[in-house]
């Protein structure tokens, strides 16, 4: 199993936070190595990512389902492989101090079946990455709609 969590403080309140991030549509472009995403309903999702691991391309698709919303500081989610064997699971959270912001992405994946093997050492070194580079684009996104328009 991997985990990967990354926190970044955002001078904004955290209700501007939780505007921003309780909307899937919002970060789900933001993932590294993003391609699309369908909204099944108002907690799931289909999400399609492709990439280049050492010279090979691979195209993988998961479901997330939105399994927890406390607002305006939590989001809870699950992950689901649809075109490989993985689970895992994941938060958004939020924590107003001084009145700056605290925002902490923390994601767990699991690979399973054969393919565990291979995928596990894969989804160690990738995981932190694309958990702090998704973390900071949301956080730039909300301090730049923060900022006042001159």
């Amino acid at each position: 199993m991997a985990t990967a969590s990354h926190s970044v403080i955002i001078p904004t309140s955290v209700e501007n936070v939780w505007n921003y991030v309780s909307h899937i549509e919002n970060w789900a472009t933001m993932v590294p190595a993003y391609k699309e995403h369908e909204q099944i309903d108002e907690h799931t999702s289909i999400w399609t990512f492709e990439g280049n691991f050492k010279g090979l391309k691979k195209t993988v698709k998961m479901e997330l389902i939105i399994t927890e919303f406390h607002e305006p500081s939590m989001i809870r989610f699950e992950l689901k492989g649809i075109t490989d064997n993985f689970t895992g699971s994941g938060e958004f959270t939020a924590e107003e101090t001084a009145g700056d912001t605290t925002m902490t992405g923390t994601v767990e994946v699991n690979a399973g079946g054969l393919t565990g093997a291979v995928l596990s050492p894969v989804i160690k070194m990738v995981l932190p990455k694309v958990t702090t580079r998704l973390t900071e684009k949301i956080a730039r996104h909300i301090k730049r709609e923060e900022m006042p328009v001159l």
